[in-house]
């Protein structure tokens, strides 16, 4: 998990932001489903900054930064039919339908392009973003108007409409670019200078890199495609169902793929993905799958989204290209929170698209040939240095090993042995009987954790300082300049007192200096969640931290209460566990953690430094429930649980599974039992369904609450 979030992390960087990826689409979204797949399996070693809880990357400098009206969410990947089903009996389970209910859905290809967000206002295009990082992308409205495949006005539309879609190049227009771009480099270097052309790895590339130039003249000369495929912010409801949605897109003016079908069934399902896939290299342009959604737009509001992508969507891949390579060697990396990962060094090679040197190999049982329950994969055939490997990239992104060419294994090569201590520090790594991983037991002592979660501290996620990179991190480190968190903040005083001021290094100027130093005094103004995120407390990641914050509200309430219940027990430990979504194991590292003595000197060193803001759950004016600390317990009849969770989190209520004083409302489905008892007993409001819809706004007695599922469905 700790080398999938590393890889993910830099592909993402590297596709969203560089426009020059790293990894396969296939291998980058089979490695992010495997971390995503482990992290469900194992959410209490789910990591701070896993880019599961993110969508994009950083928006690029160079364009001014603006907020979405709606989060441009990512989509849910399947990579064979069993995912597919899944996914269907998902959806079924979280509406409460009966297995046999017919639920449609719309099959469309799934362009490789660039995700826009074109906002219109009375049918005018005012503003173009880019996905950034979902909430906030990069304002490139003034390329977008240079593009004749957009229109600037629309008609008969909504007054506010933000629609999304796919920025695209077809495969002609990217071979002529690419080789004129290959003639710019030959002549520039044979004059003598840096050139500035770009030969691109794919369409995507090409088309993501011409709309984000800071000349718009470049992008007018790029000859680029746009389809319009939904919508976020909207001012009046589009129609009843996604495909009447989408032909009223076109009615508007806007360019939308032709190629929609209605499906009402897996099998049908499968039979388009055939079809697409059949018919892919006829396309003038490039497709990596197809798109399913939920038809009923009723049931995708009822369905809703998790933190990044729609629950009612989901995107099955085409299968990825795979090669051979030779491996070179094997590493040993050692993580934040001292997993040793071990990364195989590739001869170099290009699969789709995109030269792949590196590949993670997990742990050791992976390179011995067996997974986690002594089970044999590649038929138990191990992994040796010097081995030809087929390499391919899960999901088109992450890069993994399928098989070993055991024809060509040489006679002399010998098993990989992994280390038992850590190659950094020396300390033991004793393997843990939960995770197959071997971990660092040097803790802060490891100077390869400390230097790694000093990395973490300043990441995007964190405190997000832009100056602080991972190789400036490392110089700092190595200079002994900067060991502790608490040390970035001092750092300015520290230079100017002792030996060169930083103006003076190399490679540094007056202004990156100030510019660095200004971005440090910025960040000592942090946020709860922010801060907790950076501490990389192990199995506490975002979402987490967002509970706990959202729970304690205050960081000094939350180190009291992590103080107090040091023993594991007594009512503050009984309100973090009650919280949903954090188990014993969660909260026993937290409590661990922050009652470790030097972690507890590191935070102390901190807090003098930062100006730490409460917690501020959002405005939800109206909302009977916003702010209301919620326990669901028994059956409920009108929908599954997981809906109701979901719906009373979008209305600004906070879900605990166990019931204290601390609570505001229970509701009680059928067999509520203990909980219900218990709530009566301290004197909390305790409700029924019927009394639980009427707060939604559903009546209980309305026949469409029964009878709208099946309908709208099919």
């Amino acid at each position: 998990m700790e080398e999938l979030v590393v890889r993910v992390t830099e592909a993402d960087h590297a596709y969203h932001t560089l426009d020059s990826p790293i990894l396969p689409d296939s291998k980058y979204d089979a490695m992010k489903s495997q971390l995503r797949q482990l992290e469900d399996a194992y959410p209490e070693l789910k990591r701070d900054d896993s880019p599961t809880g993110s969508v994009g990357a950083v928006p690029l400098k160079g364009f001014a930064k603006v907020r979405h009206l709606k989060t441009m969410l990512s989509l849910d990947n399947a990579f064979n039919e069993k995912d597919l089903s899944d996914f269907v009996d998902r959806i079924k389970r979280f509406l409460s339908l009966d297995p046999a209910t017919v639920v449609a859905f719309t099959a469309e290809r799934k362009i490789d392009g660039l995700a826009i967000s074109l906002l219109y206002e009375k049918g005018t295009l005012v503003r173009a973003a880019t996905r950034g990082r979902g909430d906030v992308g990069e304002d490139v409205t003034a390329n977008i108007r240079t593009m004749s495949a957009v229109p600037k006005n629309i008609k008969n539309s909504p007054d506010v409409i933000e629609i999304r879609g796919e920025i695209y190049m077809t495969r002609d227009e990217f071979e002529k670019l690419n080789a004129q771009q290959a003639l710019q480099v030959e002549k520039d270097m044979a004059e003598g200078r840096k050139s500035m052309a770009k030969v691109f790895a794919n369409p995507r590339n090409a088309a993501a890199g011409s709309v984000r130039q800071l000349d718009r003249e470049v992008t007018r000369s790029r000859k680029l495609k746009f389809l319009a495929h939904g919508w976020g912010e909207v001012s009046e409801p589009m129609a009843q169902s996604h495909s009447e949605a989408v032909a009223r897109l076109s009615q508007m003016g806007l360019p939308v793929n032709p190629a929609i079908h209605k499906c009402r069934n897996l099998e049908e399902m499968l039979n388009r993905y055939n079809s697409e896939l059949a018919g892919r290299p006829q396309l003038e342009y490039d497709i990596d799958g197809v798109v399913y959604k939920v038809d009923s737009l009723v049931l995708q509001e009822r369905l809703g989204s998790a933190s990044t992508a729609p629950r009612w969507a989901i995107a099955f891949k085409f299968p990825p290209e795979k090669v051979w390579t030779r491996l070179l060697d094997i590493d040993i990396q050692v993580g934040r929170t001292g997993v040793l990962a071990p990364v195989a060094r590739l001869e170099p090679v290009a699969v789709g698209g995109v030269t792949v040197a590196n590949v993670t190999l997990h742990n050791e049982d992976y390179i011995a040939g067996r997974d986690a329950k002594g089970e044999p994969i590649r038929d138990g055939i191990d992994i040796r240095v010097g081995d030809f490997v087929q390499i391919y990239r899960s999901g088109d992104v992450i890069p993994r090993i399928a098989a070993v060419d055991l024809s060509k294994r040489e006679d002399s090569s010998s098993r990989f042995e992994f280390p038992a201590a850590c190659p950094s520090c020396g300390a033991d790594a004793p393997r843990s009987s939960t995770d197959s991983m071997r971990r660092c037991s040097g803790g802060l002592a490891c100077q390869a954790q400390a230097l790694e979660g000093l990395k973490h501290f300043v990441s995007r996620q964190a405190l997000d300082i832009d100056g602080l990179g991972e190789k400036i991190i490392e110089e700092f480190y190595r200079t002994g300049e900067i060991t502790t968190p608490a040390d970035i903040f001092t750092i300015e005083q520290r230079l100017g007192r002792a030996g060169t001021p930083l103006e003076e290094r190399k490679g540094w100027q007056e202004k990156s200096a100030q510019n660095l130093y200004r971005q440090i005094e910025d960040s000592r103004q942090v946020g709860f969640v922010q801060l907790l995120i950076a501490l990389g407390v192990r199995h506490v990641g975002v979402q987490t931290s967002e509970l706990v914050a959202e729970h304690f509200r205050t960081w000094d309430r939350f180190l009291n209460a992590m103080q107090q219940a040091r023993e594991l027990s007594g009512p503050d430990w009984e309100g973090l566990v009650s919280i949903d979504g954090i188990g014993d194991v969660t909260a026993a590292s937290l409590v661990g953690t922050f009652n470790n003595r030097e972690f507890k000197r590191i935070v102390d060193d901190l807090m003098q430094n930062l100006d730490i803001s409460s917690f501020e759950a959002p405005d939800m004016p109206g909302s009977p429930l916003a702010g209301r600390a919620i326990v669901f317990t028994g059956t409920l009849q009108a929908m599954a649980r997981a809906e109701a969770k979901a719906r009373a989190e979008a209305m600004g209520a906070r879900i605990y599974g166990a019931v204290s004083n601390k609570i505001d409302l229970v509701v009680a489905g059928k067999g509520s039992g203990k909980k219900g008892e218990r709530a009566r007993q301290l004197g909390i409001e305790v409700i029924e369904e019927e009394a639980w819809l009427q707060l939604l706004g559903i009546s209980a007695t309305d026949p469409e609450l029964a009878e709208e599922l099946p309908l709208l469905a099919s």
